[in-house]
């Protein structure tokens, strides 16, 4: 029935470009799939290079020509307000298409939509506060700072938690003056279809905000390589993110880049157990285990990683996999069969390398359909291995012990990403030297992920490139001017009097 309910919401999906629902301009569609039983949910317009050009132009004109960027930050704030009263009164339709589109269980992506919402309302506050810095000189000299809008920016989005992503993109950029283009991922468009609805509903001048649809080869590659998009956000895979900063370097873009993790969830024997049980499992198994802040490496320290590993089994075993419309179910299906492909796969290496699948790594009986997987622990896991090294984004967790602290700052540390990292102890200066040495943009001690929107977001190594959140958000949506006036004559030496 709530599935049924979900598809009364769902339309043929259009680009949304100044101000206006068109088709893509060759006319091309391509079909977004239901991951509960790879069945068509809904036609997309297939946007192109050209389809591109028409966005970036509209966002270029209300740049240059329109009111947007010369609004006050409170002017700003109140479109970006409604926007956020639209997006609550139409949480159903948000949350229910979310899960259609993604398999997200339903109890989550209610929870991701008031997050989506409440970015538009803290950016909206933030943008009343986008003040400089003065640097008076002893009454000669005012100097200042100010921070102004960049132009155009391109917003590259992933599929996984689409709509909350998108927000996080959108909000600090529109709040700061900006114009957008945002190109979401292909396996994911409902939600930011019907976020481009709220936004026209809510009266944002046209141009402001564009939404091309398409494939990353195709629309992706024409966004970040266009000359008139002047900064890019984008959060995916590393190696995607290493080809866009080499295809937009030919235009000098500024980029901001949130990539893929491996993060550690260190344990020490003197940590509150059952605490780091419970931020373990739900950093790991929520969303369907596709979140880039993951968990996905639990390094427990030896003299309790028996026991730790066996309430691992018990409680891993008994999460609900299903229909992700039942709001009894924890893990849903993943997004789409080449991901369900690529995850099943690092099942086969894990064996090949000697792991042990101690729970889990079947589709689920009761699942014949569809890109379901069982929430899966890999125990026997050694440094090194493969599942241990690379990003695998799915609901399988690998366990592994450690001697002492040394070693579990070595192992957290040994691979090539650097997002997130979570610490369990009770001895607090332990807690804040181990942290300090995290190889990491993020950590959490003592706590699962939860997100303060004031903080730097982002992370090190192959995990990304600059930050966002906060006031971090404006240092990359906003150019930074230095002004200074002279008070009084100031002294200027002479060049060129001839004769005097």
């Amino acid at each position: 029935m709530t599935e049924e309910r979900a598809r009364s919401y769902v339309r043929e999906v259009p680009l949304y470009i100044g101000g206006e629902f068109v088709e893509a301009g060759a006319g091309g569609r391509f079909v977004t799939l239901n991951p509960s039983s790879n069945t068509p949910i809904t036609t997309v317009a297939e946007g192109t290079t050209a389809d591109i050009d028409r966005a970036v132009q509209a966002a270029r004109r209300a740049f240059d020509e329109g009111s947007w960027p010369r609004m006050t930050g409170a002017e700003r704030a109140r479109y970006l307000r409604r926007v956020a009263d639209l997006m609550e009164e139409d949480q159903e339709a948000l949350s229910l298409l979310e899960t259609l589109d993604c398999g997200i269980p339903i109890a989550q992506t209610r929870g991701q939509v008031a997050r989506a919402a409440e970015n538009f309302r803290f950016f909206a506050d933030m943008a009343q506060h986008m003040t400089g810095e003065t640097y008076p000189v002893e009454g000669r000299y005012l100097n200042y700072s100010m921070l102004q809008p960049v132009g155009v920016a391109g917003l590259i989005t992933p599929w996984n938690t689409p709509l909350m992503l998108e927000c996080w993109k959108i909000a600090p950029c529109l709040a700061a003056g900006n114009t957008a283009v945002l190109k979401p991922a292909e396996w994911s468009p409902l939600t930011a279809d019907r976020l481009a609805a709220i936004i026209d509903r809510a009266g944002l001048p046209a141009g402001v905000f564009n939404v091309v649809h398409g494939y990353g080869e195709t629309a992706g590659a024409a966004l970040v390589a266009h000359p008139g998009v002047r900064l890019l956000s984008f959060t995916g895979e590393t190696e995607t993110g290493r080809t866009i900063m080499r295809n937009g370097a030919q235009t000098l873009k500024r980029f901001s880049m949130e990539l893929g993790g491996k993060s550690p969830v260190i344990v020490f024997a003197d940590a509150d157990l059952d605490q780091a049980l419970d931020a373990a499992l739900f950093g790991m198994f929520t969303l369907n285990g596709e979140r880039c802040t993951a968990g996905s490496r639990v390094l427990v320290e030896a003299s309790v990683a028996a026991e730790f590993e066996e309430r691992l089994k018990a409680r891993i075993a008994a999460i609900r996999t299903g229909d992700p419309f039942s709001p009894d179910t924890e893990l849903g299906p993943l997004i789409h069969p080449e991901h369900h492909a690529r995850v099943m796969g690092y099942l086969d290496i894990a064996r090949e390398e000697g792991a042990t699948i101690a729970v889990g790594g079947r589709r689920p009986p009761a699942c014949p359909d569809g890109n379901y997987l069982e929430a899966t622990l890999l125990a026997g896991v050694k440094p090194g291995m493969r599942v241990e090294q690379e990003e695998i984004f799915g609901p399988v967790l690998s366990l592994l012990s450690f001697a002492d602290e040394e070693a579990a700052v070595r192992i957290a540390n040994d691979v090539r990403y650097g997002l997130a990292a979570y610490i369990w102890t009770r001895d607090v200066s332990r807690a804040h030297n181990v942290a300090a040495r995290m190889e990491a943009g993020m950590v959490w001690v003592n706590s699962p992920n939860v997100r303060d929107l004031r903080t730097p977001f982002g992370g090190s190594k192959d995990s990304g490139i600059g930050r966002e959140g906060g006031h971090y958000s404006f240092e990359f949506y906003c150019e930074r001017k230095s002004v200074q006036v002279a008070l009084q004559a100031p002294p200027i030496p002479v060049v060129g009097r001839m004769g005097d």
